[in-house]
């Protein structure tokens, strides 16, 4: 390379470089080593060392004159010394020596300053080689120290400025004559000055550097706003290893602090908002986050029909339209800034006075609030005069709007928080609003979904269930956390024949309309399929029949296939005649026992399978209840998914005496957060007395119709049932007749008296009657007609000797009672 070549060539050494020239020098190589007055190193550090290969111990304490290239340059360099000491600071370049012999052109950056009464100079050399060719220039080498962007320090081992650099001085707004010879907590009371000095105590006493440590806080060239420094520390030692300082380098990071720390917000935001689909929530959620990191006081409204689940109405909104505080959180415990309180109406923000602000406003930013403004003085006086009372100072108005639907506001203010809000805080404040606004949405939406599917539910369910005479019952629905949704559990208390009471528990696949959906088909077809007065096993084949069809119709949506395959059903039948109950059931839990002695059980019932599967069949099972038994039928989200833990918390929960059927129940559920709904139905049997049941075994002879006659007229005239006398007998010889002359022996005749006058005759042939509308010309053919249009309700069931015909008629007065 030459001379013309080399970086700093043109320059004599020890020359002042021109101004005018530019391209900056970075201080990554900058060596930096303290020489007294007499010329002696007194100050050697580790990038002295890299840049010459001299260690502490070979250049301390001894000439720096030594160091230079040439002998020629000494009276040069002496004469630029005078000059430093004289006008405080020099620049230049100067060829020095290497340890190992070769040159080495440097660029220096001097200052003058005080140590331990000694007058020193702090000298910077950076190798021009590693520099840019024509980049190096005076002004630019004056900036290593005086002029650096980077803060620098000269600090002595008890904490004291000895000097320190324009920027330095700078970054703290306090003058240099009022920080020379102080500790840092004398001049900067606004930093945490113990954590800074315990980290340079640390480097004095271990020798070890703090590279790129970030503290924050504030100064007095900005008071009001928070700031962040990178600072970097390392030892000034002696030839003798002795710890003469400590250096100390800074930086502003603010911006790179901000970013980050709105980086934290927003993915904080993220995990904290929207945990749940509760609107009100959501919204708490919001001011929570931005409470205090970005404002001081964060109110969020919403339209009050977002919080019905609502869609927004079509059109504009005009005038001020009525809101509801969802939301509000402040750094004064209380919230006492609010003129209102969460869940009561407020009067919208608006600061345009239209709720065309909610549809098309751009988010506002006031800086600067003035409680005196006309605005806030005549719409808002109550807000004006919290205003004054805190100190709010600062104000962002942003519109919560999200997939086109129109949501509410959220306002952000500040008051213990000094620093006005500037464009970059109404920047985040829109991203939080617009992420609260689409989990707010979310949340509107789930609403308007579970409160269409809750009303489906309720008008799918019974809404009173009662077992007549035959059963005392009590029903208990628990439905599973929100975010399961409405689930697809079923109960249902069916009145039969010949005072028999059907009772129903079944559950659905799944959560949602669909389940609910699911469900109510389900609840139909059963009561449909109870009509037909059907054994359990039969009526569970039929509906499993019904659900694989549904779920072949259904196919092609997913969703309401796998709601409906799969479903569990128990269906029970007790006659208060036998006190027996005959049930048979399809995947669903077995139903629970109670005696009167307080024994519980467990009915071992054959399994069945999940309906919607086929394949296997279903078998029935009948007990006998004595009367005052307690039944309970129930769905699998009773017991949990511990089986047999929760059968023995139902059973210990119902085997409870002295307690009514709905204390039962409310038992049974307390203290449960299931995951799945919860259906529980609760029958206590009754029996009929004796007296309120005759049966008369007939003869299979015509002649016997006028028999079954008249002994159903004695018993009404012992019920006192008079005013029934002629519609039964003409009930009773229609039913005998054509048992005898279509059936098969034995023929029975019973009458029951409960709630109704319940006729039925017993013959052995399966063969069903068929109501048929006679011709005029028609001999014959019209008794079932005359018996169904006197009667209250009659059908035939099947048994397992044959069928049954039977009537009811309403018997005017008080039900009979039965037996306790």
């Amino acid at each position: 390379m030459s001379s013309a070549d080399r970086p700093g060539a043109g320059y004599p050494s020890g020359s002042i470089t021109p101004s005018g020239a530019d391209g900056p020098v970075g201080l990554t190589h900058a060596a930096t080593a303290v020489i007294d007055t007499a010329g002696v190193v007194v100050g050697w550090t580790a990038a002295a060392e890299d840049l010459l290969g001299h260690p502490p111990s070979a250049v301390v304490r001894r000439s720096a004159a030594a160091l230079l290239a040439s002998p020629e340059d000494v009276p040069k360099v002496a004469a630029a010394a005078d000059r430093c000491r004289a006008d405080g600071r020099w620049s230049g370049f100067v060829a020095v020596r290497h340890q190992d012999g070769h040159r080495i052109d440097v660029g220096l950056q001097a200052s003058s300053f005080d140590l331990d009464g000694r007058a020193c100079i702090i000298v910077s050399a950076v190798d021009l080689a590693r520099t840019p060719s024509g980049a190096v220039t005076a002004p630019v080498l004056e900036g290593f120290l005086t002029r650096a962007p980077i803060g620098m320090a000269v600090l002595s081992p008890d904490l004291r400025y000895l000097w320190m650099n324009e920027t330095l001085v700078r970054y703290g707004g306090v003058p240099r004559e009022q920080r020379l010879g102080r500790r840092m907590g004398a001049s900067l009371p606004g930093l945490d000055t113990e954590a800074i000095e315990a980290r340079m105590r640390t480097v004095l006493d271990t020798g070890e550097p703090v590279i790129d440590w970030e503290y924050q806080g504030w100064t007095l060239a900005d008071p009001k706003r928070q700031r962040s420094f990178s600072t970097s520390f390392y030892q000034l030692v002696d030839a003798d290893g002795s710890v003469i300082g400590v250096c100390y380098m800074g930086t502003d990071v603010t911006d790179r602090w901000r970013a980050r720390e709105r980086l934290g917000l927003l993915n904080e935001a993220g995990a904290r908002i929207g945990t749940t689909l509760d609107i009100m929530r959501t919204a708490q959620e919001l001011a929570d986050v931005a409470v205090p990191r970005l404002a001081d006081l964060v109110l969020v409204d919403l339209l009050e029909g977002v919080l019905q689940g609502e869609e927004p109405a079509s059109g504009p909104i005009t005038g001020r339209p009525l809101m509801l505080r969802a939301g509000q959180r402040s750094v004064r415990e209380g919230c006492p800034e609010s003129v209102a309180e969460v869940g009561t109406q407020v009067m919208g923000l608006i600061p345009s006075g239209d709720g065309r602000y909610l549809i098309e406003g751009e988010p506002i930013l006031t800086p600067v609030l003035d409680p005196s403004d006309r605005v806030w003085m005549v719409e808002h006086p109550a807000r004006a005069a919290r205003i004054r009372e805190f100190g709010l100072h600062s104000l962002m108005v942003v519109p919560m709007r999200a997939r086109g639907v129109v949501l509410g506001l959220a306002t952000f203010v500040r008051s213990r928080n000094q620093a006005s809000f500037e464009p970059d805080d109404l920047l985040l404040a829109e991203e939080l609003v617009a992420r609260a606004a689409v989990c707010v949405d979310n949340a509107r939406r789930y609403t308007r979904e579970h409160v269409a599917s809750l009303a489906l539910q309720r008008s799918l369910l019974p809404h009173g269930v009662t077992g007549g005479t035959a059963l005392q019952v009590a029903s208990r629905y628990l439905q599973a956390d929100v975010r399961s949704g409405v689930g697809g559990d079923w109960f249902d208390v069916i009145p039969l024949s010949g005072a028999r009471v059907a009772l129903v528990v079944g559950d659905v696949v799944g959560h949602g309309i669909n389940a609910a959906a699911t469900m109510g088909r389900l609840r139909t077809a059963v009561q449909t399929l109870a009509d037909m007065d059907l054994p359990p096993d039969e009526l569970l084949a039929h509906l499993d029949d019904l659900v694989i069809r549904l779920a072949e119709e259904d196919s092609g949506d997913e969703a309401v296939a796998a709601a409906v395959t799969g479903a569990t059903c128990l269906y029970a039948v007790y006659d208060p005649v036998t006190a027996r109950c005959t049930m048979a059931r399809a995947g669903h839990p077995p139903p629970v026992v109670v005696a009167l002695d307080g024994a519980v059980t467990f009915l071992d019932l054959p399994a069945g399978p999940p309906l919607g599967l086929g394949g296997l069949p279903f078998e029935s099972a009948e007990v006998e209840l004595p009367e005052g038994s307690l039944i309970a039928l129930y769905t699998d989200g009773l017991i949990g998914q511990d089986i047999d833990e929760g059968m023995s918390r139902l059973g210990a929960a119902l085997a409870r005496p002295g307690l009514t059927l709905d204390e039962l129940g409310a038992a049974a559920v307390a203290g449960l957060s299931p995951s799945d709904d919860i259906a529980l139905l609760l029958a206590r049997t009754r029996v009929l007395r004796a007296h309120q049941v005759v049966s008369w075994n007939l003869p299979s002879d015509p002649a016997g119709v006028a028999n079954a006659r008249r002994l159903a007229t004695r018993q009404l005239a012992e019920w006192g049932l008079e005013d029934l006398t002629m519609v039964t007998e003409l009930v009773v010889s229609e039913l005998v007749t054509n048992a005898i002359r279509y059936g098969d022996r034995p023929i029975r005749l019973r009458l029951i008296r409960h709630s109704t006058l319940i006729c039925e005759v017993f013959d052995a042939s399966s063969t069903s009657p068929r109501l048929r509308h006679a011709r005029t010309t028609d001999e014959g053919g019209r008794g079932l007609l005359l018996v169904a249009q006197l009667s209250h309700r009659w059908g035939t069931r099947y048994t397992a000797d044959g069928k049954v015909i039977w009537t009811e008629q309403e018997i005017p007065g008080p039900a009979e009672p039965l037996s306790a």
